[in-house]
């Protein structure tokens, strides 16, 4: 049980459901390939001097052979015996999963926004070599896929800021095109009651998944890796936005991020940021190749939490327990308690390779298996989560296939 208080009060306890699935991010080299991950749900500790409680569960990861066979065979697999706790899927409930018609495609990276009863999935990779260049539209009232429709022909495919406010949904920057090509500081706006288009102005430099959310009117963005792909970028902007439309020419830089990076949470709740997870470092194209093939980085994956309050200063809350990214369109709000499903978390000790977390404060429940970059939404109180890649299966967290999978599960949250 979590103590109620009055709405406004900064103490008011936000509860944090984080659903990380054991999965690495794309299976784009070998270094993926053997990436572990978990899939249950956890309850947690306090943030700060407020008491910021928070849950959380997990997934893991599969990616399609042309993602698992990028740069390495299979001879060098560790079982899930092989972790140490820190690493392992921690014992954890059986939650009543039951799975929903699949997407039309599957993806991994992708990004989606809810609105109402429908969530908007965009774009993502396909496999290494093709990206997806439209929405597939999910109705959570009929459980059925209704539609899917084009994105413009210069948006990006992947590593999107996505922000909504409830009719217009904004996509600021990302990635254009397939493997690790560059980026496009490109940004648009779709109005999703006429399903049109407009264009807004660029952001001042591109950006790989940025944090993004819409905050007192403005449309913000942060962080995200530099044009190379792999250096992180702190720069903070934002754009008066109103009903679909920019209310100014060009963006307005505000205070840095304290840490850069990209992949990360990024929620409004009770009038406040908040930027959770991430990483330091991605893939980068290999230096020569005409099709920007994608090459192998070091990466630090950290915990982080923010949060920017109204006097527009940053607060550093206390980490996770555990660190995750890969989570910048995994999460819902539920009755002021954020619900993450999916992510990544750091490297083997002993493999070297990248691992998805399986765990956070304290575990309420599995989900049905490991998994990252999934897409989540909560409607009448089911919470659903579609896509990303999974794991090898319930013993080898490694990641493995990208999938299309929807799944859903009645959640009560307790205050």
């Amino acid at each position: 049980m979590v103590r109620s208080v009055p709405k406004h009060s900064f103490s008011k306890p936000i509860i944090i459901l984080l659903a990380f699935v054991a999965l690495l991010g794309i299976s784009l080299t070998r270094d993926f390939r053997s990436a572990s991950s978990s899939a249950y749900v956890s309850f947690a500790t306090t943030w700060g001097r407020d008491k910021y409680h928070i849950i959380s569960p997990n997934v893991s990861s599969d990616s399609p052979k042309k993602f698992e066979d990028v740069g390495g065979n299979n001879t060098d697999r560790y079982p899930e015996r092989a972790l140490v706790r820190t690493y392992a899927d921690l014992p954890a409930p059986e939650l009543k999963w039951e799975q929903m018609p699949s997407a039309p495609v599957p993806r991994l990276d992708g990004y989606s926004v809810q609105i109402k009863n429908l969530l908007y999935v965009f774009a993502g990779y396909a496999n290494l070599d093709h990206v997806h260049s439209h929405v597939d539209v999910y109705s959570f009232s009929t459980n059925t896929w209704t539609e899917s429709f084009e994105i413009p022909a210069d948006m990006a495919n992947s590593h999107l800021g996505v922000a909504t406010d409830g009719r217009y949904i904004y996509i600021v920057t990302g990635q254009y095109g397939p493997q690790c090509r560059g980026p496009t500081a490109n940004t648009f706006v779709l109005d999703t009651d006429t399903r049109k288009w407009e264009s807004l102005p660029p952001l001042p430099a591109p950006r790989y998944a940025p944090a993004t959310q819409l905050w007192k009117g403005r449309l913000h963005v942060m962080g995200g890796s530099k044009e190379n792909r792999h250096t992180p970028g702190i720069d903070h902007w934002s754009l008066a936005v109103a009903n679909g439309k920019a209310l100014e020419k060009q963006w307005r830089r505000e205070v840095p991020i304290p840490r850069g990076g990209p992949h990360r949470a990024c929620v409004v709740v009770d009038d406040r940021l908040y930027v959770i997870g991430g990483q330091e470092g991605d893939f980068m194209a290999k230096p020569g190749s005409p099709i920007f093939k994608c090459s192998r980085r070091f990466e630090v994956v950290y915990g982080d939490v923010y949060m920017l309050d109204e006097t527009m200063k940053w607060k550093v809350l206390p980490s996770m327990p555990k660190p995750d990214s890969h989570i910048e369109c995994s999460w819902v709000v539920v009755n002021n308690s954020i619900v993450i499903v999916g992510g990544t978390t750091e490297k083997h000790p002993v493999t070297k390779r990248m691992i998805l977390v399986g765990e956070t404060w304290s575990v309420i429940g599995k989900m049905p298996y490991r998994a990252k970059t999934t897409q989540a939404g909560f409607w009448d109180g089911w919470l659903y989560f579609t896509s990303g890649q999974r794991d090898r299966g319930p013993d080898n967290p490694q990641p493995r296939k990208v999938v299309g999978d929807m799944w859903r599960t009645k959640l009560r949250l307790l205050h």
